[in-house]
């Protein structure tokens, strides 16, 4: 989830974490333990005066299978689980109005299943976590492919 980010105007950073779960500073191992109630998700700061709340959830929906609650590709279980937080009630409506107008655009012939939430602490990930994308290039290529195919798939036609 970082390189659609990392790569827009506006973002200062994009940070990869764990939220929503109830051990402080969780580490990765634990998460995948599935006991700590963590989601693994990215903390994005951004100046809206350049790229809007908006903005980032149309880069969001396009990275994501929404109609999947049980992961994302070759990521499986509750700590992959979609889901998009918000910090505001303004963030939380244009989130609920996104992900309706997404629902309504036929995109997906199944139900969208990204949940919406309240913001929880946000740990950081370790660092071998950070910027994975560009530290082991050929291996997010391989561990990417999926996901690669069904952005391919299901936004190509749309994006044209």
């Amino acid at each position: 989830m970082v390189q659609p980010f990392d790569e827009q105007p506006g973002i200062y950073t994009v940070t990869s974490g764990y939220t929503g779960g109830h051990v402080e500073n969780p580490t990765y191992e634990q998460v995948l333990t599935h006991t700590t109630g963590h989601t693994e998700a990215v903390e994005i700061i951004f100046d809206p005066t350049v790229i809007s709340y908006a903005d980032l959830l149309q880069i969001y929906w396009q990275q994501t299978d929404p109609t999947d609650a049980f992961g994302q590709f070759q990521d499986r279980g509750d700590n992959y689980r979609p889901v998009i937080f918000y910090l505001n009630e303004e963030q939380k409506l244009t989130a609920e109005k996104s992900r309706q107008a997404l629902a309504d655009s036929g995109i997906f012939k199944e139900p969208i299943v990204t949940k919406i939430e309240p913001a929880q602490p946000f740990y950081e990930a370790e660092g071998y976590h950070q910027d994975y994308y560009k530290k082991n290039p050929q291996n997010f290529a391989l561990n990417h492919q999926r996901r690669a195919e069904f952005i391919k798939k299901h936004w190509e036609d749309f994006n044209a």
